[in-house]
């Protein structure tokens, strides 16, 4: 059998996971002609299709999702091998990819990304934002080397490392100031405006007010949390947000924000990584500049309370 290589590895990896010769292209920097010459030497050194190719689409053969596995495997062993070496050296060097959910990411980025430029400009930082099933699937694929998610995940393969707790906040329109803030039964009974299906932010919130099961006309959802803080503005409900995006979102809007009585609503902010990453000490390092820099955000958020 001809040598395989690792660049057909991840030109055939790419196919696999986006299911289509131009977005795997432009996912791998090449052309679309290249991406297919190279995958159709694979199939000729394998001496077997990996796809079925259909007019408009293309899918893995039997065989191809067999070979899939075993390439991803051999992928995140050299990923692996590349961390092995970064982590001989006392601080993080190369590229370092990190994945965070969307309801911290606009918030802790732009001050925690130029403190670790501080920390080493040869670092080269490539953010992953999305929903924590996507960074958990990414992850464990290889495809990150580090995920800012709300914990627990109770993954048994990753390491969790708690960095901060914040509270949630209720986001009322402006002319509600002043009057008694809401427990989470009244909630139940006010027009609650959540962030869609699929963010664990979501849960959270519908978790504390005990509404589970709350009737679709109860709940009215929002793609993000300045869409809802915006909403709130205009009249439409009131919502709930983490603590950490207060002085981002509410400035820009009519709203009022206060925090509930005790016990207030929260979650626990952390840090996720394989445990079978070499970059545990670097990345620890990681984590105090993430801690930092949120702790900021709180602090410059205050002002913007109400009293209960």
């Amino acid at each position: 059998m001809a040598n395989l290589t690792l660049r057909q590895l991840r030109y055939f990896d790419a196919l696999a996971r986006h299911g289509h010769f131009g977005r795997a292209a432009d996912a791998c920097a090449i052309s679309q002609p290249a991406l297919s010459v190279q995958i159709k030497e694979l199939e000729e050194a394998l001496g077997v299709e990996l796809f079925e190719r259909g007019a408009r689409h293309i899918k893995l053969s039997s065989f191809g999702e067999q070979f899939a596995e075993r390439a991803q495997e051999i992928l995140r062993s050299v990923d692996e091998l590349v961390d092995f070496a970064k982590a001989s050296q006392h601080q993080l060097v190369g590229r370092l990819r990190i994945g965070i959910i969307p309801t911290i990411a606009p918030y802790l980025l732009p001050r925690m990304i130029p403190r670790l430029t501080r920390m080493n400009a040869t670092l080269d930082i490539n953010v992953r934002e999305t929903v924590t099933p996507k960074l958990l699937q990414e992850l464990a694929e290889g495809k990150l080397d580090t995920a800012i998610v709300a914990l627990p995940v109770s993954e048994p393969s990753l390491t969790e490392l708690p960095l901060f707790e914040e509270s949630f906040v209720l986001v009322r329109p402006l002319e509600d100031e002043g009057k008694p803030i809401p427990g989470r039964e009244r909630l139940r009974e006010m027009r609650l405006l959540l962030l869609e299906e699929g963010h664990c932010f979501r849960d959270q919130a519908l978790s504390f007010c005990h509404m589970g099961s709350a009737r679709p006309r109860e709940i009215l959802d929002g793609s993000s949390l300045t869409t809802l803080v915006q909403m709130v503005g205009a009249g439409i409900g009131v919502t709930l947000i983490p603590e950490i995006a207060v002085p981002v979102e509410t400035g820009s809007a009519p709203v009022s924000v206060a925090r509930f009585e005790d016990p207030q609503p929260s979650r626990t902010i952390g840090m996720v990584w394989r445990k079978t990453s070499p970059l545990a000490r670097q990345l620890q390092q990681i984590a105090d500049v993430v801690q930092t820099s949120a702790s900021e955000i709180r602090q410059s958020g205050k002002e913007a309370f109400e009293t209960p």
